[in-house]
């Protein structure tokens, strides 16, 4: 039986050596020919591209999104339609609008290594010339609460006044001041109040309506003679009720000038001039206005005969023994200045300093003081207007500041402060929770927010000061537990 055939092997030629001699020519190979691409994978390649550029748009839509936090500053009233509606304030989804608009948190790495901290610090006796009230009870119930408001707010420090009738009743300070050289924060540290301070000038106009210089009802420009407010009509004119409810139609404004800057605010009248250019119909719609205010500012002036500044030293701050605030920090209030901060994106525990500011609407807010100085004016809100005695306005005023205006214009203020029932009095935000008439106010610039709330019912309330940036929703929730323990 003979062998199966095997197929015989061909031996591959070899590559020419170029030892050899003999010339090298590079071999062509022969290529498959490309099978063609099916429909399935061309489709397959067509959808991952259509995903991928929906990303890059996601990505981008959330980058610009971001950086509009809180509402823009005006730029004319050709924009009545379109950036003025951005300013509503009442409402679920209303916006924190207090008095500079700005971002939530430090974004980009220049300017050196920012700071880490703070070491959280809760020293009732951190105070200086002002003797710390402690109350176990409050202790138990509050100093959780400030902790946790400290580390999940980025707040870099606080400071916490209670009020009971004529009485501090409770005292706290936490955080640290100065992130750099670890001061930690006390009850007579000074921050900015801003619009917390649109309270005082409301009062301050209100006392010259006490004495019979104009009504609540009054058409403004009726009294003005250097200055006119455009855009209103007849039918229509801007009240100065309209003024102290943010329903005049006047834009919000700012003017940011750094301290340290040349260039510094013009006079009041001389802003003025060029903005009162109405947005809005008067009457029809919450729209939070610093121009509004600052025109209540050249009003006090007109209508009293004395510089705005002069008159709320002598009249506001002076009854109510408010010896540490200021327009403008004296030296030894300098020395207690919380530095401004505002927390590193992405970076937990970590802030960075921003610049303290001056703003051509500087009587709306930019104004300096302590939670002592602020509990005393707490007080004399929470006590009809009067303070040891001493009566800041009348009465029938006071209801007026305390009672909702508005009832069309009710629902949670400024990003959501407490219930439908909120609305504006006269500068005040008014409310009603179980019953008692709450009143509160927030204020916050770049690298500060401050808040008082307090019942006009039990004569009790609260007062907030810091350097955290844009730290509204935490303060109203140790507001809130503040004055059910009081």
């Amino acid at each position: 039986m003979t062998a199966m055939a095997r197929p015989v092997k061909r031996k591959r030629a070899k590559d020419p050596s170029p030892a050899s001699g003999t010339s090298v020519k590079p071999s062509k190979r022969r290529r498959r020919p490309s099978r063609p691409r099916s429909r399935l994978t061309r489709s397959a390649d067509i959808a991952l591209v259509a995903l991928a550029l929906v990303a890059v748009g996601l990505f981008a839509a959330t980058k610009i999104i971001g950086g509009r936090s809180g509402p823009a500053e005006v730029a004319g009233p050709a924009q009545a339609n379109g950036a003025a509606a951005r300013q509503e304030t009442i409402g679920p989804e209303g916006a924190f609008a207090d008095l500079e608009a700005g971002p939530a948190e430090f974004d980009g790495e220049d300017g050196g290594e920012p700071l880490s901290g703070p070491a959280m610090v809760s020293d009732p006796y951190a105070t200086r010339p002002f003797a710390p009230v402690d109350d176990a009870r409050l202790a138990a119930l509050l100093d959780p609460e400030i902790e946790r408001s400290l580390a999940v707010g980025r707040i870099p420090s606080m400071a916490v006044v209670c009020v009971s009738g004529d009485r501090i009743v409770w005292t706290r300070s936490a955080g640290l001041a100065n992130i750099r050289v670890k001061t930690p924060a006390a009850c007579d540290t000074v921050y900015l109040i801003a619009s917390t301070f649109k309270t005082m000038s409301a009062t301050a106009l209100l006392q010259l309506m006490d004495q019979g210089k104009f009504g609540l009802d009054d058409r403004v420009n009726d009294h003005l003679t250097d200055l006119e407010i455009k855009g209103e009509t007849k039918r229509y004119p801007v009240t100065f009720r309209h003024l102290l409810t943010h329903t005049s139609g006047l834009p919000t404004d700012f003017g940011r000038h750094a301290v340290w800057e040349d260039e510094g605010p013009p006079a009041l009248a001389d802003y003025l001039r060029g903005r009162l250019q109405l947005w809005r119909r008067p009457g029809t719609r919450v729209m939070y206005s610093n121009i509004a205010f600052t025109l209540v500012a050249h009003l006090v002036e007109k209508l009293s005969g004395t510089p705005f500044k002069e008159y709320m030293r002598r009249n506001v701050f002076a009854p109510a023994e408010m010896r540490d605030t200021a327009f403008e920090p004296r030296a030894d209030m300098a020395e207690r200045l919380a530095i401004p901060y505002m927390p590193v994106r992405r970076r937990a525990g970590v802030y960075r300093p921003v610049d303290w500011v001056k703003a051509d609407a500087w009587p709306a807010g930019v104004v300096y003081g302590t939670a002592v100085d602020m509990a005393r004016w707490l007080m004399t809100s929470v006590n009809g207007g009067i303070y040891k005695g001493r009566r800041l306005v009348s009465e029938s005023a006071f209801r007026e500041m305390t009672r909702r205006q508005y009832d069309r214009f009710a629902g949670p203020i400024n990003g959501g402060w407490l219930n439908e029932t909120s609305g504006y009095g006269l500068a005040w935000w008014v409310s009603t929770l179980d019953g008692e008439t709450i009143i509160a106010h927030s204020g916050s610039v770049n690298g500060y927010t401050a808040f008082m709330a307090g019942s006009v019912d039990k004569r009790t309330g609260v007062v907030i000061m810091t350097n955290g940036n844009k730290a509204h929703r935490w303060l109203y929730a140790l507001a809130l537990k503040a004055l059910a323990a009081l």
